[in-house]
């Protein structure tokens, strides 16, 4: 043996046991992220089959999709305090459960509203899952490059959801009833309730500060009467309910921001926004979501009730858009290497209004390649925009503020989700309904039916005999892809308003660049 390795170090099996031991915690906290990415994109896909069945209203089947992210949000700060106070891991587990059972339950639902309240639940137990597993990560991986590597995982998984979900989604869809979708919680959470108490370590604030109830409840009244007022701003016979209920949400807004600036121990450190890096990175980590739900929300519909493709091969058709998700985010960390951390995310916003541009060009058309073609461009410019802002948020800040900085980023995530198809689909809504032509010998309830979405022009136009039904469908697809065409531009000068943003923001700052290693 030569004198190199002799006197070379000598490994410790203990150190490669905790190593492997900390790998294995991730791929467990790996599960309920996996599970709540995947929930974002399922349901679109089971929008169709769900509407056929419950037969909701336009704005039952927004709250459908909305309620659970829009609650999640709502409660994921505060969730998270509840975490530092009672065990992170705790939480962890009780969220599982809770979600399991409910998503059981959402399932065999068999009215809208019983499928609004069930989501409403998973919302409740969902905020206990999210900020529990950064936090989790941030305490299991002390060593900081092995941390940014298990960070870089955890934002990866939620782009390798998004790519299982459709396809996932379409094979239950196809071979089973829409309620199965809900069912895929429980064998993805059974592994977490089985490992997490053997392989991840509890973690707890060594001094939290006290529950502020009334914090909580700002934060709720925060959130929820501006996404209301959005919704109902569409569809409302008078703007005054509406309005009114954004400016109830906008001055509990700026209640709760007074109510931290005062408390000595805040729930939510708000004095981390006046970073312009930090905040920058949000609005960015926001957008690129909304643009990514938005686009979701329409292309599934159009695919399935416009271009006739079953559940799967929808799934299937955008599968490369979200494999180059996960693709340019990892591109993006060795674009980082070269360029500044700031330029790259301002590409990856460039994209997203470039895909939005294609959509707004073409989408009247109704060509598929062309939509797989604005897709797959903004799958690589939310990848790159998504995964670089989520490093951005944590590292502008000081690492005693990394937990506070994590939970404001999800709950950017979710907010993000939320107004995707709050603002765009409500959008969309609207334009179908004014544009779409439902034949006037139809009885009241299938005139309103097939007004208020693709679907329910569907189920209207298959108890149709003889052309009108074919009419009817025509000029469905017609409402629905003049919609897109607003939505689209909507969305694309939201893109580049941001990307525009955040270089006038950033041009003179000194932003972190990721590490080589």
């Amino acid at each position: 043996m030569s004198a190199h390795h002799v006197a070379g170090p000598t490994r410790n099996p203990e150190i490669g046991t905790m190593h492997r031991r900390r790998w294995a915690a991730l791929a467990v906290l790996m599960f309920p992220v996996l599970l709540v990415s995947v929930d974002n994109t399922v349901l679109s896909f089971a929008v169709p089959a769900l509407s056929e069945a419950l037969t909701p209203s336009g704005n039952q089947l927004l709250w459908i999709i909305d309620i659970y992210p829009l609650v999640l949000a709502g409660l994921l700060v505060p969730m998270g305090s509840l975490g530092d106070r009672f065990g992170r891991r705790r939480m962890l587990l009780i969220g599982s459960s809770g979600f399991a059972a409910v998503s059981v339950a959402a399932a065999f639902a068999t009215s809208a509203e019983q499928l609004v309240a069930a989501r409403a639940l998973l919302g409740i137990f969902g905020a206990m899952l999210m900020p529990a597993t950064l936090s989790l990560i941030r305490n299991i991986f002390t060593d900081p490059i092995e941390r940014r590597k298990a960070i870089a995982v955890w934002a990866a998984g939620f782009s390798g959801g998004a790519a299982l979900g459709p396809i996932v989604g379409g094979f239950l869809l196809e071979h089973y009833w829409w309620g199965s979708v809900f069912l895929l919680a429980v064998p993805m959470l059974l592994p977490l309730l089985a490992f997490a108490p053997w392989l991840v370590p509890e973690s707890r604030d060594p001094n939290p500060g006290a529950i502020d109830a009334i914090s909580i409840g700002l934060v709720i009244m925060t959130l929820l009467p501006i996404v209301y007022g959005i919704k109902q701003l569409t569809s409302a016979s008078s703007p005054l309910v509406p309005c009114v209920a954004i400016a109830l949400g906008i001055a509990a807004g700026v209640s709760f921001t007074r109510r931290q600036l005062k408390r000595k121990s805040p729930m939510l450190d708000v004095r981390l926004f006046r970073n312009a890096s930090f905040s920058s990175a949000l609005l960015v980590n926001l957008l690129s979501i909304f643009a990514m739900v938005g686009f979701i929300y329409f292309i599934s519909q159009h695919l399935q009730l416009v271009a006739g493709y079953t559940p799967m091969m929808a799934g299937i058709l955008l599968l490369p858009g979200l494999g180059l998700t996960i693709a340019f985010g990892l591109l993006a960390v060795v674009l980082t290497k070269r360029f500044a951390v700031k330029h790259v995310m301002v590409w990856g916003l460039g994209l997203n209004a470039a895909a939005y541009g294609i959509v707004m060009l073409t989408g009247q058309s109704g060509s598929v390649p062309m939509l797989m073609i604005a897709f797959s461009v903004l799958g690589a410019g939310v990848g790159m925009s998504e995964t670089l802002s989520n490093d951005l948020v944590l590292s502008a800040v000081p690492p005693a503020q990394a937990g506070a900085a994590s939970a404001i980023s999800e709950t950017a995530y979710e907010v993000g989700s939320v107004l995707g198809t709050a603002v765009l689909g409500s959008i969309l809504n609207a334009v179908y309904r004014v544009n779409v032509e439902v034949p006037a010998r139809l009885g009241a309830d299938a005139v309103e039916t097939a007004r208020q979405t693709l679907g329910g022009a569907h189920e209207v136009a298959s108890t149709m005999s003889g052309p009108a039904g074919t009419r009817l469908l025509e000029s469905a697809a017609h409402a629905f892809d003049k919609g897109v065409l607003y939505t689209s531009t909507i969305a694309m000068v939201l893109a580049l308003a941001s990307a525009i943003i955040v270089t006038i923001v950033l041009r003179d700052r000194k932003v972190p660049t990721v590490s080589n290693a």
